[in-house]
């Protein structure tokens, strides 16, 4: 994985990830909601989770890929 050293702190890769992720997901959310709100999503909570958690694994893939 490894670390980004920002002005000698020392910040993990994976913290940068988790954070593009939950930006993503609070952009798609915008787009999600009306799905809710119409009754579309019964569990919105559990269905977050298993969005960000996809968006964290393509996102992770991602700079795997691009490092390599």
């Amino acid at each position: 994985m490894g670390e980004l050293n920002i002005y000698g702190v020392y910040v993990p890769m994976l913290l940068v990830q988790s954070v593009i992720a939950y930006v993503v997901l609070c952009l798609a959310m915008l787009v999600i909601d009306p799905l809710i709100a119409k009754g579309w999503i019964p569990l919105p909570s559990v269905f977050y989770l298993c969005i960000y958690v996809i968006l964290l694994w393509l996102i992770h893939w991602g700079f795997i890929v691009c490092s390599v």
